[in-house]
């Protein structure tokens, strides 16, 4: 019990990046964690305002996105969320957002190219786009799972859709769609200036594997 309130309280506290970094409107996006040694997640409610939000109106689920524990009806998403924790194990948390430069890439149904090495850093290549599917089930899920594992990127563009991203801990996850977001942007201007050239290959793998082990604290 103890570790699922603090949990909350972590999921409840970390939806203020979203609006903070400017990655969502209205009440639109969610975050969600997973619950360790237990087929369990903590998701944002559906439909409430951020600055509304609460440790105690975080919602409790199973893994089929269904409700086990709070007074709140749970985010549309809830499903999509659950089929990724069943399949991807590692994952910790899970964020989504519609954020506008990434989703306008979602709309053409482009990956992002690494042109950069924050990105290459970040992503270990282009940011890549997942499959179109309708939202209430776990077609959306399926659609993760399926580019995530194909690709280094912990952020996938969902085609007409949005940014879903992926992390051990929620933190992670919200690092990567802020990355995912600013990238997204960068690249936008850029190609409005003239054709931008891909990093290649080998500087890639070598920006990541530097980044991955070497930067920050340890």
């Amino acid at each position: 019990m103890a570790e699922l309130d603090a949990i909350r309280r972590e999921v409840s506290a970390l939806h203020a990046e979203l609006p903070r970094n400017g990655l969502v409107v209205w009440t639109s996006g969610n975050l969600s964690a997973r619950v360790p040694e237990a087929d369990l997640m903590v998701i944002k409610p559906s439909g409430v305002a951020y600055d509304e939000l609460t440790p105690e109106g975080m919602v409790v689920c199973d893994l089929s996105g269904d409700a086990v524990e709070g007074s709140l009806e749970p985010s549309s998403d809830a499903a999509t969320h659950g089929y990724v924790y069943r399949h991807l194990p590692e994952v910790g948390a899970i964020v989504h957002t519609h954020s506008a430069y990434a989703t306008a890439w979602a709309v053409r149904a482009e990956p992002i190219p690494c042109v950069m090495t924050a990105m290459a850093d970040e992503f270990g290549g282009e940011i890549p786009v997942g499959p179109f599917a309708l939202i209430g089930d776990e077609e959306i899920g399926r659609g993760v799972v399926e580019t995530v594992a194909s690709h280094r990127s912990p952020a996938v563009l969902m085609r007409n859709h949005g940014v879903f991203a992926v992390g051990v801990t929620a933190r992670d996850a919200i690092k990567a769609a802020v990355m995912c977001e600013d990238a997204a942007r960068i690249v936008h201007l850029a190609r409005s200036l003239g054709p931008v050239e891909p990093l290649d290959a080998t500087s890639i793998d070598a920006l990541y594997a530097r980044y991955q082990t070497v930067y920050g604290q340890h």
